[in-house]
């Protein structure tokens, strides 16, 4: 049964003021992947499979601290911004929104997928546990049918009815990770390597080694087939709006590429963007002939200083403006409903809700020329 939890989000909450405690496995994880991220960010563009890179604690420590300076000193924030459902939503890693019943269906640390309503004040939202996988579940995106697909770390990949009866479509991957299905009914999904899960996937980010990987699922014969392999921490992904490609995030690459699923193209890969930062996962929205991809970054590195946020890119890749800031830290999925924008994160116990009337095209602007 559905279990409906109370919640009080922070309206126009300030990164001054504190913020729910975490418990210490989060705190180290977030610290970890900062560390991680940063050794990632020193590492040469184009390595060689053969080649890793060893971990150096004394130069981490360095970069932390020089980051920490330059944050301390930065005004890059961004106003005015909520965060929703404060404690009841623990690493709430990407967000799927149905706009007929209004609802955002995200899957947390505590297995649950949960629904949260989207109100004219974040204040109000309401929380609701769905559906627990008994997993972990992270990708999450909605079917032809309003069935909800679902990348769980633990459990494979799971089609979940509409009246919440949860189902195994194939579990034969370490680290899965997004998922997306097309028009005729394919899905899609990454693999983000095959050598680590989710608890240790910082060993795989700081080896710097392509064990990711691009899989199908056809529903009619149920058969899985992997399409590309070598890939760098393959993460998020969507399918383009005319249905002949796939854009994946490649996220120690930092890059997008695109898989082209139809036309003469079939089965070839390339560059879509590179980006100033470590992607996670990639959202479209938007009409098919005018619409925009909007990638979420993790970190961004530019003009000596670390922040993050979301890189809003057009059809071809080309950016057109952006929402950084030092509150978007490790943000996990970036998502336009309306005139706000909705941030996942795999270690926040919260969403981050930015109202985007509040900027202006002009503070928006960016290259990713940094």
């Amino acid at each position: 049964m559905s279990q409906l939890i109370n919640t009080n989000s922070v309206p126009l909450a300030r990164p001054g003021l504190p913020i729910p405690r975490r418990s210490f496995s989060w705190f180290f994880s977030s610290l970890f992947l900062v560390l991680s991220l940063s050794v990632a960010a020193s590492i040469p563009y184009k390595l060689r499979s053969s080649e890793q890179t060893p971990l150096h604690v004394h130069r981490l420590a360095r970069q932390l601290t020089t980051t920490s300076k330059q944050n301390s000193q930065s005004d890059n924030l961004l106003q005015p911004w909520e965060m929703v459902g404060v404690g009841a939503l623990e690493g709430p890693e990407d967000l799927a929104y149905d706009s007929r019943s209004r609802l955002i269906h995200t899957g947390c640390a505590d297995g649950w997928i949960k629904r949260v309503t989207v109100n004219k004040s974040a204040a109000d939202s309401v929380i609701k546990n769905w559906v627990n996988t008994g997993g972990r579940p992270l990708g999450i995106a909605f079917g032809l049918h309003n069935e909800v697909l679902v990348a769980d770390t633990e459990k494979g990949l799971l089609n979940v009815s509409r009246r919440g009866k949860v189902e195994v479509l194939t579990n034969e991957t370490k680290l899965i990770d997004s998922v997306v299905m097309a028009k005729n009914g394919m899905v899609y999904f990454t693999e983000a390597s095959y050598k680590y899960g989710l608890h240790d996937f910082l060993l795989d980010i700081t080896e710097g080694k392509p064990h990711g990987r691009l899989w199908s699922y056809n529903p009619a014969t149920k058969r899985t087939k992997v399409l590309l392999r070598n890939l760098y921490f393959a993460n998020g992904l969507a399918v383009s709006p005319d249905q002949s490609s796939v854009i994946f995030c490649e996220t120690t690459k930092k890059r997008c590429r695109r898989y082209f699923i139809q036309g003469k193209k079939k089965g070839h890969a390339k560059k879509f963007v590179d980006l100033p930062g470590f992607p996670d996962n990639i959202q479209y929205e938007g009409s098919d002939s005018k619409g925009h991809y909007w990638i979420a970054l993790a970190m961004t590195y530019g003009n000596s200083s670390t922040t993050a946020g979301v890189l809003v890119v057009d059809k071809q890749g080309n950016p057109v403006y952006q929402y950084f800031g030092l509150e978007l830290s490790l943000i996990s999925t970036g998502i336009k409903i309306g005139n706000h924008l909705y941030c996942g994160s795999l270690v926040n116990p919260y969403m981050i809700r930015l109202n985007l009337q509040e900027h202006s095209e002009k503070q928006a602007l960016s290259t990713c020329n940094n």
